[in-house]
């Protein structure tokens, strides 16, 4: 197994101390670096903060292994500086996108996870490696990265209609795909941004 390039490993690593750290220091952690909505205790930093903590271990498992799926093979593709605006600029909608909802909905407790960073790279390496074939752990069916995209970003879309104020942020994971989707047609030059020089 290739080592892990050098961003995606200090995100691997940071989010395992920071979930250790949140077990031991107590609910003030989570209040503090958790994304709440406009109103109920959000502060700037939490657009960025509440990627980094994880509800469970389970939780942390899965985005940490879809971490090391996606994101070592895309930094070492694009390298360092280029991975970290990908995954920043997918972190950064994500948050985006719950804010709004929360907004719109009224919904009032905090989100947590990198998972909207985690559905940015998904959709690049899609994007990327269209005809790559992954075998996901649910359901074990070996396919097509493109399908594995399209099958996801429905089901969350899905999902996300069903249950919007659910335990889980669907609308935060197409909003870290949307943020993926703007990052790439803005290194091609395509529409809405114009052609680059």
């Amino acid at each position: 197994m290739p080592l892990l390039p050098p961003v995606t490993q200090a995100l691997m690593l940071i989010n395992v101390a920071v979930f250790c750290l949140d077990l031991f220091v107590g609910p003030w952690f989570t209040r503090l670096l958790a994304l709440w909505p406009l109103g109920e205790g959000f502060l700037p930093w939490q657009v960025v903060s509440y990627a980094f903590l994880h509800g469970s271990i389970e939780h942390l498992f899965f985005n940490m292994l879809g971490l090391w799926m996606f994101g070592a093979e895309l930094e070492r593709l694009w390298g360092t500086r280029r991975f970290i605006q990908f995954f920043a600029a997918s972190v950064l909608v994500a948050a985006l996108a719950q804010l709004m909802l929360a907004a719109v909905l009224g919904l009032r407790s905090p989100t947590v996870g990198a998972s909207g960073g985690l559905f940015g790279l998904l959709l690049a390496f899609g994007m990327l490696f269209p005809n790559r074939i992954i075998m996901p752990l649910f359901p074990p069916i070996p396919m097509k990265a493109r399908t594995f995209v399209v099958v996801f970003g429905a089901l969350e879309l899905a999902l996300g209609f069903y249950s919007p104020a659910g335990g889980v942020a669907h609308f935060a994971h197409l909003g870290g795909m949307a943020g993926g989707w703007l990052v790439i047609r803005y290194w091609r030059g395509l529409p809405p941004f114009g052609r680059r020089r």
